[in-house]
């Protein structure tokens, strides 16, 4: 193996990594047919040599990518994860956000009403509701609202 591969095998086992998580692993799907195989093919070294669970995430397109290989699909078993409903949970998701988020006012959006608009403007998934709220956060700062409200969401995105 290369140099490079050697020290991150080394360090993998060395720190005692015990699961192996891919995000954005449609991403793969971009490259070309050459990089796709060798990407593939490094997953599937890992795992055999590391003897880890490999955790792929993404998008559909990230199953289809691990479905050009027989032996990783073998080894991914395909979960959808659904899309967020307004509910408490939601509301709970959101006060989260408001106060992970570095504004000088509160954002009221953990309640019901706000879930659905926001549910329905990032399609329920949490990687486009985090982007609107951030998106949001930026515009309240520049236009000195301080808040993430409904102005400040409409301008957003």
């Amino acid at each position: 193996l290369p140099e490079m591969e050697q020290l991150a095998l080394a360090l993998l086992r060395k720190v005692g990594v015990r699961m192996l998580v891919i995000d954005e692993l449609h991403n793969v799907l971009a490259g070309n047919s050459v990089n796709r195989r060798e990407f593939l093919n490094l997953l599937r070294f890992l795992g055999n040599e590391l003897r880890i669970p490999l955790v792929g995430v993404g998008t559909r397109d990230a199953y289809l990518a691990i479905r050009s290989d027989d032996q990783l699909e073998n080894r991914f078993e395909p979960m959808m994860l659904p899309v967020w409903e307004a509910n408490d949970d939601c509301c709970s998701l959101l006060a989260s956000f408001a106060a992970s988020l570095p504004l000088r006012r509160p954002s009221p959006i953990a309640t019901l009403d706000m879930a659905r608009y926001l549910l329905t403007r990032s399609e329920g998934t949490i990687g486009e509701l985090a982007h609107l709220l951030m998106a949001a956060a930026i515009v309240a700062v520049e236009s000195g609202e301080e808040a993430i409200n409904h102005r400040t969401l409409s301008m957003a995105c």
